[in-house]
């Protein structure tokens, strides 16, 4: 944003030299340190940084919500002129849900379950209004959902919270929080649980109201891809510094601090892959507050570039312009220091070319339903018609040995129902799978040991999958000791080596799960996957709860992994850009059904089934000089207890009225028929695949978008 036009507006919060301390046993430890930054009227600030470097601290602090033991030490927070530090919290409560408003990650913690809906929103006009009445408020309440593009509202103000969807819940706490007009919203991780399809509308909204209201807005969030879309300005913490500031573009253009260089050298892009470029993850992890030195640099641990100087004080932040500065001393000379994107060596991956290879699994016609009672009361007298929930209907892929099948698709589209049934922890309800050659259609405590050695899996939740009571060691030795991998006195070197593997020393074998970082466990989790040596390995959403540096090394080990055991993989995520990067061939899932399939560089290049165009063009892109396809799809996913007739999506195809000659009526009939492309790309679709071949790319530079 050019510095005259960010002038105009006035500034609705300033922060500065903010320092904030939570009392523990062994005394006051810094949270926070330093941080100042101002937001003005109609900008949206971004706060970035991993997991534990103070983003929400900061928010809590605006509003002194810091809990019993937290405490702000030294700094001033004026907001629109006033003087926030030292307020009662009677005084702090007028202000919090009127003018300043927060929106939270999870909206199902900011909603009450036993309150409908419609009581949650008027309360908070009636709160802070004693003139408006219960029907003004109520009526108030049904124009907001309105303006954040709520479906049925007279029906969703008569609901639950449970009863409507997770994007649906977002929108009512984001309504909910613009009901009084605020004059400071703050978001905080307001996307990370949501898909990327509800995700993108989300943010379309939250840029609406952003133009709509003239907020001040803070948005937190650890997702580049999501800052850049909605930020003018940006923030880097970390370790509860702030380590570089100034306009988005100028920092996404030209990083001066080494850790948001880190940062950004370590996501995954949408137009590449494993063999164009190498993730460069930032090693070590963000100390906690009591380890954190006063003495030096707080990146010096992690950084490529330290040299002695960066350790004799800690810096001061550098000014590179106006108003972009960064807390580094080589600030200024960082270009002849910077690491940059690296090509990947071709000898570091074997490429898997086109050639026809031996499949080790392949399912034909898989079908897992769930059986549901029509109806509860009269299924009670033995009168009920059984109906079911089709989570995996009539799929049929193949997964060929030394290749990384990515399944992709939004939340209820069956990617989880799939894999559970392949691995035998679902009963399969019809169709054929085989697995090496062998009928694996049964539940997994009916298959051969030897079938369950070769196919192992890693789940999204590491906490959940190790046992709190028993140490690394054990539970990697358990399957190795099972499977009989290795004879029983070289067991404890097996797991050594696994370690080793996983990039975790030997120390790592007596420690606990709860003495691990999220990234730690999750590597302790693939290291016991591959105690028996398995052929295939599925992983189940492995990398969408870690931190983006956490998440380059995740990746890159599941790279090394196969290139050195040749396993096959099957790689289920909600990040597109992360299964184009990590697979061979993808195939999308919609409402329990594959809509295409094919080599992973040819699913993302036109011809694009509908769906899959969709969910490219709500892909947040880590680079605001991308131009990216506006393409959002309506309503939900539908219920799989009863799916649209003809083709499953037609009830939400944006494509189908424009691109068929008699208006789409033929999707809603009949199912529709696949069309091959080229190299084994498949689409299942009624449009003509000459028809999908004239789309434009979803991503595309200004100049070529231009041209």
């Amino acid at each position: 944003m050019d510095t005259a036009d960010r002038a105009e507006p006035t500034n609705v919060i300033e922060i500065d030299n903010l320092h904030i301390s939570y009392e523990t046993r062994k005394g006051d430890v810094e949270a926070i340190q330093g941080v100042s930054f101002k937001v003005r009227e109609g900008e949206t600030v971004g706060l970035v940084g991993e997991s534990g470097c103070g983003k929400s601290t900061i928010a809590f602090g605006i509003v002194n919500f810091l809990g019993p033991n937290g405490k702000i030490v030294d700094g001033s927070i004026r907001f629109q002129g006033n003087e926030l530090v030292g307020r009662s919290q009677e005084e702090l409560k007028k202000l919090r849900g009127d003018r300043i408003a927060m929106v939270f990650q999870d909206p199902m913690q900011a909603l009450n379950p036993s309150v409908r809906l419609g009581e949650q929103l008027t309360e908070v006009l009636t709160c802070h209004h004693a003139d408006i009445n219960q029907a003004e408020a109520w009526q108030r309440s049904i124009e907001m959902l309105k303006r954040v593009n709520m479906p049925d509202v007279e029906d969703v103000m008569r609901r639950y919270s449970h009863q409507i969807s997770g994007g649906q819940q977002q929108r009512v706490v984001i309504a909910m929080a613009m009901l009084n007009n605020p004059a400071l919203l703050i978001m905080d991780e307001p996307t990370t649980a949501l898909d990327v399809t509800v995700e993108a509308a989300v943010l379309d909204l939250i840029e609406e109201l952003k133009q709509e209201f003239k907020a001040a807005n803070i948005f937190i969030t650890h997702n580049l891809g999501v800052v850049a879309r909605v930020s003018d300005y940006l923030c880097v913490m970390y370790a509860g510094q702030m380590v570089e500031s100034g306009p988005l573009a100028a920092i996404f253009r030209d990083p001066r601090h080494p850790y948001t260089q880190g940062l950004l050298a370590s996501i995954p892009r949408l137009g590449e892959s494993k063999l164009d470029s190498l993730l460069q993850p930032i090693r070590g992890r963000v100390p906690p507050p009591a380890e954190r030195s006063k003495t030096e640099c707080i990146f010096a641990p992690r950084c490529n570039f330290v040299t002695e100087d960066c350790r004799k004080a800690r810096p001061g932040m550098t000014a590179i312009t106006t108003d972009h500065s960064a807390r580094c001393i080589y600030a200024l000379a960082i270009d002849e220091r910077k690491r940059t994107r690296k090509k990947r060596k071709t000898a570091e991956l074997v490429e898997t070319n086109d050639a026809p290879r031996e499949d080790l699994l392949s399912f034909e016609n898989l079908k897992v339903y769930y059986p549901q009672e029509a109806n509860s009361v009269i299924s009670l007298f033995g009168m009920g018609e059984k109906k079911y929930v089709k989570a995996v209907d009539d799929v049929s892929v193949r997964v060929a040995k030394g290749r990384t099948l990515g399944v992709v698709g939004e939340s209820g589209c069956g990617k989880s129902s799939l894999v559970k049934g392949l691995i035998g922890l679902e009963p399969i309800t019809g169709g054929q799978v085989e697995f090496m050659g062998v009928d694996t259609t049964k539940a997994v405590s009916q298959r051969d040991s030897k079938l369950i050695k070769e196919m192992q899996m890693v789940f999204q939740n590491p906490d959940s999958t190790l046992n709190p009571s028993y140490t690394v060691g054990k539970q990697i030795a358990r399957p190795i000791r099972h499977f009989k991998t290795v004879p029983k006195a070289e067991v404890k070197n097996e797991v050594l080596r696994l370690l080793k593997a996983v990039r975790l020393s030997s120390v790592y074998y007596d420690r606990l799960p709860r003495q691990l970082s999220g990234g730690e466990k999750q590597r302790v989790g693939i290291a016991r996957a591959l105690a028996s040596r398995p052929d295939l390995i599925i992983c189940d959403e492995p990398v969408s709860a870690l931190d983006v540096s956490v998440q380059a090394a995740v990746i890159n080990l599941l790279l090394e992994i196969q290139q050195v055991f040749g396993s096959s993989m099957i790689f289920i995520a909600h990040d597109l850009s992360v299964v184009r990067y990590f697979s061979d061939d993808i195939a999308v899932m919609y409402l329990g059904q594959i809509v295409e399939v094919g080599p992973a560089d040819a699913i993302y290049a036109p011809p694009y089934h509908p769906y899959t165009e969709a969910l490219l063009s709500a892909v947040p892109i880590p680079d605001p000089d991308v131009a990216q396809k506006d393409l959002r799809l309506s309503g939900n996913v539908p219920s799989a207890l009863d799916p649209p007739s003809g083709c499953r999506f037609h009830t939400r195809c944006p494509r189908r009225q424009e691109m068929l000659p008699d208006g789409g009526a033929i999707c809603e009939k009949e199912t529709p028929p696949w069309r091959t492309a080229n190299r084994g790309h498949r689409i299942l679709c009624h449009i003509p695949l000459e028809e999908l071949e004239k789309l434009d790319p979803v991503i595309s530079s200004p100049a070529s978008s231009a041209a």
